[in-house]
């Protein structure tokens, strides 16, 4: 993938590689504790081996360096993309890479989410952003989880509507006096 990583498709968990191999078919090796990957019968990577769906495992000597190496995937590219949806978007797109260790990591998962404009929408989308950053989620998933429930249809739960029905009152603090 053009972020670095394999996928070892039995977990569905991504490892790295030497950036020098992006774009090149490569094998893998496994058991239960090692995952080797090999290009032209010389290993080029070996990883302990995570069953974690859905993560990445990174050597950091591994990853591109803008001196070495030069794709059109960045950081900058996913907010900029984002942003012609909504600003919205944007903000939830520069909080899913600022999750990740790495910016690279976060790369396949914001192709992912700005793909959803394709086949939902940008209204959709961008109710879906508002409600995953409400829950703290920055993430593929929760997007997905989001729209497959239709739960970007519902209004977002507003905290001034949520206190609209509680009375002043003296002994009533507030979430300021907690801070």
């Amino acid at each position: 993938m053009k972020n670095g990583h394999i996928r070892l498709s039995e977990d569905a968990h991504y490892y790295s590689v030497p950036s020098k191999y992006i774009g090149k078919k490569v094998k893998l090796l496994y058991t239960s504790f090692l995952v080797e990957v090999y290009y032209k019968y010389e290993k080029i990577a070996e990883h302990p081996r995570d069953p974690s769906r859905y993560r990445y495992t990174t050597h950091v000597d591994h990853l591109a360096s803008h001196h070495r190496f030069q794709t059109d995937w960045s950081a900058e590219k996913f907010i900029q993309e984002a942003a012609v949806i909504h600003p919205d978007v944007a903000t939830y797109i520069g909080k899913v890479i600022e999750s990740k260790a790495h910016p690279e990591q976060a790369y396949k998962s914001c192709s992912g989410i700005l793909s959803f404009v394709r086949r939902v929408g940008a209204k959709r989308l961008i109710n879906a952003c508002r409600w995953a950053e409400s829950y703290g989620l920055y993430n593929y998933p929760a997007i997905e989880r989001i729209l497959s429930n239709r739960q970007d249809e519902l209004p977002l739960e507003n905290e001034a509507d949520i206190n609209k029905d509680i009375p002043s009152h003296e002994n009533i603090r507030g979430k300021e006096y907690y801070q």
